[in-house]
């Protein structure tokens, strides 16, 4: 995609010209890489905080740059600058193709190929025409909303995060492609205490690649504050866990962090060229139970992961990775899908101008099945419902994972009972996936706050799943 407003940003008011992309990029190329990119973003920024309806804090920042990438079979030199000028781009070139270099003088020309797909989302900017009164009003609605609903609540915080994206791409593969991703996220926190001291928390929150007038209008904030109330309420009333193997069943959604972690990872292209995922090598087998199908995808309206294009400007696409239990392929950016002789994914991401990209996740979810969560829920004699999670990690050599729930209940003879907390649930992804037995018909996707770490670069994400029961999972509580 070429949008002549961010090609006019970034060329025109700089004083450049696509023919000095074109001849940074042959530079670039000079000491015999094999591939080479140059990445700008610009970012603004926006952040509101209310603490008990109090403003806490309040930020605009701007921040823009070019990254260098140079290429040589594994080896990548890299660089970058936030001055836009030929004279920082040129010492940036420098710098990138001094690392990755085979002493060859070669003089290769580039000639850039415009892409002209359309847009996945909105290009007008999600920073202007809302007033700072009008968001300082919704968030402390929000705070007293949540006080009229139990007067339990003692301490309410909410936010809201806004962010306008520039990006143009320009690589010796001929891509020339720009996009503009807008961002929203609306969240609070609220801390319940009841009579005894006890205190819990409660969390919600949402948004995506939407205009900022549609959290105003839809009546998702509402929504929001009843939720994160709900879990600090559920919470108060909560027993300790029971440890132990049991049958668990994960609710739709958000509960779709554990697939992420303990499949998805899994499944990113750099850790299978390397061999060291639990997945390297295994194209073509069965990996999951034949109920399962997942898939990875950044091209579903308004979501959090979703791209036009990824960051080194392949187009997003709809990626099968596991198609009734057969491992179908891996999500690759560009320099492991060329070292694996295989087409990038479209999975190509970084957290900015000054961070490499890598294969990662974009939105990824397992595909709905034929059972009724009420069906799978009366499935099980004694096990454990998780509703939501409030984190984990996962070893990506052994698939082996540790995820901690902060809404879970029992499950006896076949009801949903007590709240319980303190559960964590510890498994490695193959096996417990191989331990699907029943798969929901209620796909439903988080509600837009994923953010997901690699290599000390985050950036946002999609999860998405229906509620499915796990045979055998062993689950970290007390004792029962």
């Amino acid at each position: 995609m070429i949008n002549t407003t961010v090609c006019d940003y970034f060329l025109d008011s700089n004083g450049l010209a696509v023919s000095d992309l074109e001849n940074l990029l042959s530079q670039a190329m000079r000491t015999g890489g094999d591939f080479a990119d140059l990445y700008f973003q610009s970012i603004r920024l926006e952040s509101w905080v209310l603490e008990n309806q109090q403003v806490k804090s309040g930020s605009h920042t701007i921040d823009q740059g070019v990254g260098v990438r140079v290429n040589q079979a594994e080896k990548t030199g890299f660089a970058y600058t936030d001055l836009l000028k030929v004279s920082a781009m040129n010492s940036a070139v420098a710098t990138a193709r001094s690392i990755a270099r085979n002493h060859t003088n070669i003089n290769k020309g580039v000639n850039l190929k415009k892409d002209s797909r359309t847009g996945l989302y909105t290009s007008e900017d999600v920073l202007v025409n809302t007033e700072n009164q009008a968001i300082i009003e919704l968030l402390n609605g929000m705070d007293v909303q949540a006080r009229a609903i139990d007067h339990r609540i003692k301490k309410v915080v909410c936010s809201l995060v806004t962010s306008q994206e520039k990006i143009m791409v320009a690589a010796t593969d001929g891509t020339f492609a720009t996009d503009i991703r807008p961002m929203v996220k609306l969240s609070l926190q609220v801390i319940a205490v009841d009579n005894k001291g006890r205190m819990e928390v409660g969390f919600a929150g949402g948004g995506g690649r939407i205009l900022l007038s549609r959290l105003f209008e839809a009546g998702l904030a509402e929504k929001f504050v009843v939720q994160a109330v709900q879990s600090a309420l559920v919470n108060l009333e909560a027993v300790e866990a029971p440890a132990g193997e049991m049958p668990v069943v994960l609710a739709s959604g958000w509960p779709g962090v554990l697939l992420h972690e303990a499949v998805g990872h899994g499944l990113e292209g750099d850790f299978n060229r390397k061999g060291s995922s639990a997945f390297s090598g295994r194209v073509g087998e069965q990996v999951t139970s034949s109920l399962c199908t997942i898939v990875d995808s950044g091209l579903l309206p308004d979501r959090r992961g979703s791209l036009t294009i990824d960051d080194e400007g392949t187009p997003s696409q709809e990626n099968v990775l596991i198609e009734n239990g057969i491992l179908k392929g891996y999500m690759q950016d560009k320099l492991n899908a060329r070292l694996m002789g295989v087409a990038p994914t479209g999975n190509g991401r970084r957290e900015s101008f000054a961070h490499l990209p890598m294969p990662r996740m974009t939105n990824t979810y397992m595909l709905a099945g034929d059972y009724t969560s009420e069906e799978i829920i009366a499935s099980v004699d004694k096990g454990l419902y998780a509703v939501n999670f409030s984190g984990g990690q996962v070893d990506i050599t052994n698939g082996k994972f540790v995820f901690s729930a902060s809404e879970a209940y029992l499950i006896e003879n076949g009801k949903i009972t007590q709240p319980v907390k303190g559960a964590t649930l510890i498994g490695d992804g193959p096996t417990a996936m191989q331990h699907v037995s029943m798969v929901g018909d209620d796909l439903a996707f988080d509600q837009g706050l994923g953010v997901c770490g690699k290599d000390g670069q985050s950036i946002p994400v999609g999860i998405g799943q229906p509620s499915l029961k796990i045979d055998k999972l062993t689950v970290g509580g007390t004792q029962i």
